[in-house]
């Protein structure tokens, strides 16, 4: 086997700990690293309202819970802080992006800034040259060269979460998961006595943040600035929102309009913070058939023009898309039958097959009543 010393991302979940546990079965020179990557007394001390906290906090208990299960399995825990690069590097862009009007993915900013970003320079920093992490995907060899593919548990799949993460790295990781299933893994970490995972509930909410009332959340950073909700379909105001930031394209629930229904996002104006709805009769309105992609990252060598397979957002089925490189390093997406809710701000992943080819952020969408739209935006300001 060959010598290679791994550092282990051990969250205090069930997935990274059978990732460990399968690594160490292996033989491998192993030792396993916690990242504390947000701060819950700073974020009370921002917002100036500190909550009664509950005996240990979540993230506490997370460390407490990686612990137990290194100690149970005889190895090495490190913890690391990278609450300052987390804030700088995937809040702050998170936060940024929201005020444009987007949606962004903050999993995939996580795991392209830290976990494979700043937690890959503390491993190197501390001699290590692999790292693995309970991701379930898998690493592949295509023409003598490390790709990344999905997951044989398609239902778990989370190789779109990994678009952004660079290539270099590919020649760096293990994804002990990658050919097991969930129930599986849950299997080996009760039969294991690892009571402390072997139960626990998927983590959820935004990454290392947690579960949050979003929109009660991120007004405590972007403050709420009520306006009306508009029916493209003709015109009239059908309601009042509490911030045209904290909505997302193809979103039903919590628009709060009475009457008629139910009314979906379908665009919105920052600028004039005006949020843009259609009914279930007009719902022609969600749909584009084309996008511009930026912030590309290719993890495969990718041809000028290409017929590939697309997610736009996580637990989307693949959808067939013809992709075409343009001059200014972007690509231009097409996907002619039409495809609904295509939000900015969102990550694009590319597949052949089950290889990830790469990713990016949707920049535009575009589609056929794109000129119908800013008719209705200019009637709206007139």
């Amino acid at each position: 086997m060959e010598e290679m010393k791994i550092l282990v991302g051990l969250s205090g979940g069930v997935d990274s700990a059978v990732a460990a546990y399968l690594l160490k079965q292996q033989g491998y020179d192993l030792s396993c690293a916690f990242m504390r990557n947000w701060d819950s007394a700073a974020e009370d001390d921002y917002n100036g309202n500190p909550t009664v906290a509950d005996p240990i906090c979540p993230q506490e208990q997370d460390f407490l819970d990686a612990k137990a299960v290194a100690d149970k399995l005889g190895i090495e825990l490190l913890r690391i802080d990278f609450v300052k690069e987390y804030w700088d590097d995937v809040f702050h862009t998170f936060l940024n992006e929201y005020k444009r009007g987007r949606t962004p993915n903050p999993d995939i900013l996580c795991n392209q800034h830290i976990k494979f970003g700043s937690f890959w320079q503390f491993a190197k920093e501390n001699g290590f040259d692999t790292l693995a992490t309970g991701h379930y995907a898998r690493m592949d060899q295509r023409n003598s060269r490390p790709v990344l593919c999905k997951a044989d548990d398609r239902n778990k799949d989370q190789s779109y979460f990994l678009c952004q993460v660079q290539r270099p790295m590919l020649d760096h990781i293990l994804f002990p998961l990658g050919s097991i299933t969930k129930p599986e893994v849950r299997r080996i970490a009760a039969e294991l006595n690892l009571d402390s995972v072997a139960r626990k509930k998927d983590s959820t909410g935004i990454c290392f943040i947690g579960e949050r009332r979003f929109r009660e959340f991120l007004s405590n950073y972007l403050p709420m600035q009520p306006g009306d909700i508009i029916n493209v379909d003709n015109q009239s105001v059908v309601g009042r929102h509490k911030g045209v930031l904290y909505y997302t394209m193809g979103q039903r629930k919590g628009l709060d309009i009475g009457g008629t229904g139910p009314y979906y996002v379908c665009g919105k104006d920052v600028a004039a913070n005006e949020l843009y709805v259609c009914d279930e009769k007009h719902q022609h309105w969600l749909y584009s058939d084309a996008c511009t992609v930026r912030s590309l990252n290719w993890l495969a060598d990718c041809p000028e023009t290409v017929s590939c397979m697309a997610k736009f957002r996580y637990r989307q089925p693949d959808l067939p898309v013809r992709l075409m490189k343009q001059e200014d390093g972007s690509i231009r997406c097409e996907y002619p039958e039409t495809i609904r809710s295509v939000t900015p701000g969102q990550e694009a992943v590319f597949y052949l097959d089950d290889m990830v080819l790469g990713g990016g952020v949707i920049d535009q969408v575009f589609c056929h009543d794109a000129d119908l739209m800013q008719s209705v935006r200019n009637k709206a300001h007139a």
